[in-house]
């Protein structure tokens, strides 16, 4: 311990020993600068599956084939599901957690400032991967982000480097998990119990574990995909007695617990926002940590509600309907006590508080749909339509996305010491709201009327629907514009913030945790030099 904390001691000095410039950056062991580089990546990849969806937009717009042809589509579908998955939505809340763990617990670093280094550096190249397997043979994996066989046991040289990519991902989230872990249980300040620490702090804790235990099922999945496209082991090829619904298994035992992997951390951001715009301090602290900790364990339990349309017997089609529903419960606890946290308190509406009260109304409607879709027979019905994705983009995007800009815009006075924009800030929030809804909610009546998702064409009578969609997607992307405007402008030209920006908030017990104290005034053994 000694040692280890001789070494932070060191390294706590900020960068006297570090070369200037891009190498700075590049061999940084700062949690501050890894989150930051985190948070930066998760946006250009946002920028990036964003076009990919514009690109299935804009072939949508209209009724028949007009701007890709059908496989590239296919492409586009894949590649914004896994980009956006791994590379925009999860780094973001990485780059949270780098920034905002160690100053609220007080602790002077990352457990492993290294390890955080290399977490950060693997994603780059499986981004890369991920882009260029769409200019190799046969093109990238047109197989949807779900990777599902027979299809993928087939496709060419672009599942290869799909896998792999998977893989590099998966490395990079287990370090982190495992840095993010042994932070928070080892570097504590004296005095902070574990139902002491900040909400956020608690919802990254529960998220490491899961990734723990999940990313790994998802490399065996893929491995073993590999090794039946190569090594002509038949897992999932049925023409040599494979099961191609085992890959389905395995697959959602990883795919549903990621679901609550990128809303977690999520309901951490919106539970320290409402609480320092509300004047109050969070209603029920206890019970939100049991009802996260509750959704994760059950997120375990339920995967197999992706799968209902597979044959499976009656009773395993029940036993999935009513454990997801289960779900509803620690869920509905959160949002409740989060309005609770809002009831007679001192509210002010500025940005971050709009993007939390944006991300509650969306991600309650996302929740009721995912409760629709939990009734076997209906779901039998709405199977693979538009439904399911108006579902799940209300749960990613006014969810997950919504929550994290609220998180950039709370937290970017501390981070840069700048103000931002409120005015244009303000602008950003209505823009994106409008135009969420135009482009998700009319999902839902075509997904009711039965069109299929992941196709490049459709019958006429959806061509309304989809012209509305299309229009919102280009206005919901060209609003993020306005965002990176934002934050340049705060980070180049801001106002310098004042010492407690949001004012009132520093009533609140753990908002604002000191600075931490210097080494020796914690209760350690001293470093022997």
């Amino acid at each position: 311990m000694a040692a280890v904390h001789g070494h932070a001691e060191s390294h706590a000095h900020g960068h006297e020993h570090h070369p200037s410039g891009l190498m700075r950056w590049v061999t940084t062991t700062n949690h501050k600068d890894i989150g930051t580089m985190y948070l930066w990546f998760s946006f250009v990849m946002f920028l990036v599956g964003g076009v990919m969806a514009l690109t299935i937009r804009a072939e949508l717009f209209q009724p028949g084939l007009q701007v890709v042809n059908p496989d590239f589509f296919n492409q586009m579908t894949t590649l914004h599901g896994l980009i956006m998955v791994f590379g925009a939505i999860m780094p973001a809340f990485v780059g949270f957690a780098n920034w905002q763990i160690p100053m609220m617990i007080g602790a002077p670093d990352m457990a492993f400032p290294r390890l955080n280094n290399w977490s950060f550096w693997l994603l780059p190249p499986a981004a890369l991967l991920l882009i260029i397997s769409m200019f190799v043979p046969g093109g990238a994996a047109a197989a949807g982000w779900t990777l599902y066989p027979p299809l993928t046991v087939q496709l060419g040289m672009g599942m290869d480097l799909t896998i792999f990519a998977i893989h590099i991902l998966g490395m990079s989230s287990i370090m982190g998990s495992i840095n993010i872990i042994t932070t928070i249980l080892n570097l504590r300040a004296p005095g902070m119990t574990l139902m002491k620490m900040p909400l956020f702090v608690w919802t990254w804790l529960i998220t490491a574990y899961l990734l723990i235990a999940v990313m790994p099922v998802l490399a065996g999945a893929v491995t073993m995909l590999l090794t039946d496209r190569h090594f002509d082991t038949h897992f999932f090829n049925a023409a040599g007695g494979g099961d191609p619904v085992l890959f389905q298994h395995i697959f959602w035992f990883f795919g549903h617990p990621e679901v609550y992997i990128i809303a977690i951390p999520a309901f951490g951001v919106i539970s320290q926002v409402i609480p320092a715009f509300s004047r109050k301090p969070l209603f029920g602290y206890a019970s939100m940590v049991y009802a996260t900790a509750s959704i994760a364990v059950l997120s375990f339990l339920v995967w197999a509600h992706h799968m209902f349309t597979v044959g499976m017997p009656v009773e395993a089609q029940l036993y999935y309907m009513y454990a997801t529903m289960l779900i509803a419960v620690p869920t509905g606890v959160k949002v409740f006590n989060w309005i609770a946290t809002m009831w007679r308190g001192s509210l002010t509406f500025e940005t971050p508080m709009l993007f939390a009260l944006g991300f509650l109304f969306l991600f309650t409607i996302g929740g009721l749909t995912g409760l629709i879709l939990a009734i076997t027979p209906v779901d039998i019905q709405l199977h693979d339509t538009y439904y399911v994705v108006a579902h799940f983009h209300y749960v990613m995007v006014a969810g997950a996305l919504f929550s994290a800009f609220a998180g950039v815009y709370f937290w970017l006075p501390k981070w840069t010491g700048r103000m931002y924009d409120e005015r244009l800030g303000k602008w950003h929030f209505w823009l994106s709201i409008i135009f969420f809804n135009v482009t998700f909610f009319p999902q839902h009546f075509l997904g009711l009327a039965g069109m299929p998702r992941r196709i490049p064409d459709y019958a006429l009578q959806f061509a309304d629907f989809n012209m509305m969609s299309s229009i919102g997607a280009f206005g919901f992307g060209l609003s993020q514009l306005l965002f990176l405007y934002i934050v340049l402008k705060a980070i180049r030209s801001g106002e310098k913030a004042p010492e407690k920006p949001w004012e009132g908030a520093d009533s609140l017990e753990w908002t604002a945790l000191p600075t931490p104290a210097p080494y020796h005034s914690f209760e350690t053994p001293p470093v022997i030099k």
